[in-house]
């Protein structure tokens, strides 16, 4: 790993800022990388969280590994290691305050490429790149980072500590909050997809809601996230989305949902807590999807899911009219299977 820390942390400091025992090796001895178990070398920290990789853990040169009490006998018996409970939450812990201390120092301030209306309100230490347009009446909050051609439109807010990535666009009105991410060429606050019939034609609707973006929310790159027609667009607190994720316009996303790549969900769908929803899964406009559900990736959701737990399954393409009887007797599979083995019960297998 090329990157390092410019001041090496030793043991002991690692287990007084992110917990955990340390198990063996010095409280003294310091490292100043972060490796995978195969390539950690002595001066690196690495991780085992799983049985399947007590081989590498067998062979590993690391200055530490963090590892559950229950797998520390995978390492050679010389190895410092850190028990804890949970390595990869652990990990990932470390790695976050690993990246801002290894991160090489920055210029800060506004760049003179930077265009930045005369009312727009920045926070202390705020850094703004070259090429970044910020519009009349948008708040920079302390700490915020934006990166080069990042475009704020009028009114919009950015919380504290929020970085977003070179080329984002978050259009008027608009408010993320403080803690988050946002990857490159992800547009926050484009108009939703709202158009009325008349005659032969489409006649557009307005757009007039915002988009409202929670604390410590990561958004991936090329995620197009619309603004709401009326009422508002909201993604809560904690909320983790992958790569080109499209969020309609009016869709309510609760805390701590994590949404994998592709995933596409259509306008008004209200989505609980907790959620997780895989790759390629379509979200149908209009529906709600309560807290604590799991969708399996490339499902199809069409009616609302009101119980907790987990969901997959999809339809091949056929004619509608078609589709709606096949679907209604996939969903009578399971009563008629059990009245065909009450017959064979009953009759023997002639009732086949």
């Amino acid at each position: 790993m090329a990157r390092r820390l410019p001041v090496p942390i030793s043991l002991a400091e690692i287990v007084g800022r992110f917990g955990g025992t340390l198990d063996v090796g010095d409280p003294a001895a310091t490292i100043s990388g972060v490796a995978p178990l195969p390539a950690a070398g002595p001066l690196d920290l690495a991780f085992l969280a799983h049985a399947r990789f007590r081989d590498q853990a067998s062979a590993t040169r690391a200055g530490v590994v963090v590892v559950s009490p229950v797998l520390a006998a995978a390492l050679p018996a010389g190895v410092p290691r850190i028990l804890a409970d949970n390595p990869y939450a652990y990990y990932a812990g470390f790695a976050r305050w690993f990246e801002i201390a290894s991160a090489p120092p920055g210029g800060g301030g506004i760049h003179p490429q930077a265009i930045v209306a005369a009312d727009a309100v920045l926070g202390e230490g705020v850094t703004i790149g070259p090429g970044c347009v910020i519009e009349e009446g948008a708040h920079i909050d302390a700490g915020a980072t934006l990166g080069a051609g990042v475009f704020i439109g009028a009114g919009s807010q950015i919380g504290a500590n929020t970085r977003l990535a070179p080329r984002v666009t978050v259009m008027h009105d608009c408010r993320i909050g403080r803690d988050g991410l946002v990857h490159s060429g992800t547009v926050i606050g484009s108009d939703g997809f709202g158009f009325a019939r008349e005659g032969e034609r489409w006649t557009k609707i307005p757009q007039l809601g915002r988009v409202l973006i929670g604390d410590q929310v990561e958004i991936g790159a090329q995620c197009a996230i619309d603004r709401g027609a009326l009422e508002d667009t909201e993604i809560g607190d904690g909320c983790k989305l992958d790569n080109l994720i499209q969020v309609a316009h009016n869709v309510r996303i609760g805390a701590n949902c994590a949404l994998a790549g592709c995933v596409g969900i259509a306008g008004s769908a209200v989505i609980g807590r907790r959620c997780m929803i895989g790759g390629g899964t379509g979200i149908a406009g209009h529906l709600e999807i309560c807290d604590d559900v799991t969708i399996f990736a490339y499902s199809l959701v069409t009616r609302s899911i009101r119980v907790p737990g987990s969901y997959s399954g999809s339809f091949p393409l056929m004619d509608s009219k078609e589709w709606e009887k096949a679907a209604v007797i996939v969903r009578r599979l399971a009563d008629m299977r059990d009245r065909v083995r009450r017959l064979e019960k009953r009759f023997g297998d002639d009732a086949s």
